[in-house]
């Protein structure tokens, strides 16, 4: 896909916002913390189902029409994740998109909302009124692609148009017809973006039209606007009282420190890399160095909670207890067992590293550390894992990470945004 302006060669600059900011414009409902970390379980849950080989993501088969497609009422990837906006259509309209690396497709809600749709800031994109829209027919590459990017097979309309079938871990989905528009920045725009078109969207998406993927997938917005701006992003997760960035294109490779991706066969789209210390306090935890790559790692923009290995999850817990002795301990919350009274900003937090193979190193701030959960109690934000190890986003928040896929490699800066 091909730009029809010059300028997007220096890449594409959107702001993003954390799920749970003022200043967001589509802003999550008031949620207790205990609720985010079960949406945070449902996603780490399917991303376990994804790197089993016998996976299925979908509760019920696909018929033909969508009119007669049962529901399946769930909660969504929305509550976790940033989000941003874009264009779309003839003359262009922008829509609150959220940013999800471990997806592909990208779809949003569209009028008639044959079915079903949930609330969103904004207009809904309605395809008749954008003079550039076309739906893509059963027999283009890009209907035979969609069982890659979504995990389940297409289907063909009576009309014979391709229909996309995006299920989430935990029971959401959207369901709608494959199709064409053009996608637009403030100076680019890119005409033949492929993306789905909703019918059916079940699920909390914190009132965002739908989901932008950056997956390593050739639906994802990253592999489409390859030929015009490369196959680089980078992005800095903000926190809720700041905005941060993503940035498709154009990046200045020699302020990251770097790690190899690492590939996986059990799901090429994902971005694996590997872990291989930690240290508390400037001192490495006591855990052997094959427990690290006991279990497979992603990173990802949409997990909230780190997962460790267990037996590196075990060891940092001790480790920050012995360095945080002097602080009050309060009960388990949740997921989280490694819990404090008071909060990340008042109580004097252990320095937590994390180096990852080839020496990339980045040093956590005490908000990376720990997690507020009640305006009383505040935890470690990390917590074992079962068969999948993930980077989750309050890690990365505050630092600049380039995803690098031409070279195979993932980059951290620190002070990308505050």
């Amino acid at each position: 896909m091909r730009s029809t302006n010059s300028t997007a060669r220096s890449g594409v600059y959107l702001t993003l916002y954390h799920p749970r900011s003022l200043c967001s414009p589509a802003p999550l409902p008031d949620l207790p913390f205990s609720t985010i970390l079960v949406h945070d379980n449902s996603r780490v849950t399917f991303f376990e189902a994804r790197l089993s080989k016998n996976s299925s993501t979908h509760p019920g088969s696909l018929n033909q029409e969508l009119a007669t497609i049962p529901l399946y009422p769930g909660t969504s990837v929305g509550t976790a994740n940033y989000v941003t906006r874009i264009g779309l259509g003839t003359p262009s309209t922008s829509y609150v998109m959220v940013v999800d690396t471990g997806s592909s497709l990208c779809w949003l809600q569209c009028l008639p909302c044959s079915v079903s749709c949930h609330e969103q800031a904004g207009p809904i994109f309605d395809p008749k009124s954008s003079s550039t829209y076309r739906q893509s027919s059963c027999t283009t590459s890009e209907c035979s692609a969609l069982e890659s990017a979504t995990l389940n097979p297409s289907a063909c309309s009576r009309s014979n148009i391709c229909i996309y079938d995006a299920t989430y871990g935990d029971g959401s989905f959207s369901l709608g017809y494959l199709s064409r528009d053009t996608l637009s920045f403030s100076r680019s725009s890119f005409p033949n973006f492929i993306f789905g078109c909703g019918q059916d969207n079940e699920g909390l998406f914190a009132r965002t039209a739908g989901i932008i993927g950056l997956a390593r997938n050739r639906l994802s917005i990253l592999y489409q606007l390859a030929p015009s701006l490369g196959r680089t992003f980078s992005y800095c997760l903000p926190s809720t009282s700041s905005s941060g960035y993503l940035s498709i294109g154009s990046t200045k490779t020699g302020q990251y420190c770097y790690t190899p991706m690492v590939s996986n066969s059990l799901d090429a789209s994902l971005y694996f890399l590997r872990l291989s210390s930690i240290s508390v306090n400037g001192q490495p935890i006591s855990v052997s160095s094959s427990s690290y790559v006991s279990l497979p790692t992603i990173i990802d923009s949409g997990t909230v909670i780190t997962r460790l290995p267990s037996a590196v999850y075990s060891a940092l817990s001790k480790a920050v207890v012995a360095a945080m002795a002097g602080a009050p301990r309060a009960p388990a919350y949740s997921i989280l067992d490694t819990c404090f009274k008071g909060s990340s900003s008042t109580l004097k937090v252990a320095a937590v590293s994390l180096t990852f193979q080839g020496g990339a190193t980045i040093k956590l701030s005490a908000n990376n550390v720990l997690i507020d959960v009640t305006s009383s109690t505040t935890c470690l934000a990390f917590a074992p894992a079962t068969s999948v190890a993930i980077l989750g986003n309050t890690q990365q928040q505050s630092f600049s990470v380039l995803y690098d896929i031409g070279n195979s490699r993932i980059g951290f800066a620190a002070g990308g945004c505050q």
